[in-house]
């Protein structure tokens, strides 16, 4: 196991930038289908597709990061964090990259609640994605929509029966 001091990347492209997830964080990734849609008022969630049994959300990750991104998608992403599990949208999954932490540098941007840090690999700038930061405020998230106690009054009970 490398030492705390390195990290495993899961590089992807967005565009024509290059994004990343730490490897820890990635369930698996699988070839775009099209989700399912669903009533939702937020503009990144394009659906739900079943993966194995299981219904998961699927986001669209440059309208969730504020992007405007005209190539195909071509990979679904499943990304962990915590009890969530969610599917993002990416144009294609590069590479995995191993670097360390004096690879990465701060956020200059406030209020980049989505993005952890930027490593530098060569000349290139990639954006490291905070998997809690993308998931967080998922209005699929099942334990979102039902409520953890119903309180009913003894009137409602008496007018019920």
């Amino acid at each position: 196991m490398p030492n705390d001091s390195t990290m495993q990347l899961v590089v992807f492209s967005l565009g024509e930038e290059e994004y990343a997830l730490p490897i820890t964080h990635v369930q698996e990734i699988i070839r775009y289908t099209e989700p399912r849609g669903v009533a939702s008022q937020t503009p990144w969630v394009k659906g739900v597709i079943s993966l194995r049994g299981k219904i998961v959300p699927v986001y669209d990750l440059a309208s969730r990061l504020g992007l405007t991104v005209t190539a195909e998608s071509s990979k679904i992403v499943m990304v962990e964090s915590g009890e969530l599990m969610a599917g993002v949208i990416v144009g294609d999954v590069e590479e995995v990259l191993t670097l360390t932490n004096e690879d990465l540098d701060e956020v200059p941007a406030a209020g980049a609640a989505c993005i952890k840090a930027i490593a530098k690999v060569g000349d290139r700038l990639v954006v490291l994605l905070d998997p809690a930061g993308i998931l967080a405020g998922a209005p699929l998230d099942e334990t979102a929509s039902i409520p953890a106690t119903v309180t009913v009054s003894g009137d409602a009970l008496a007018q019920a029966a």
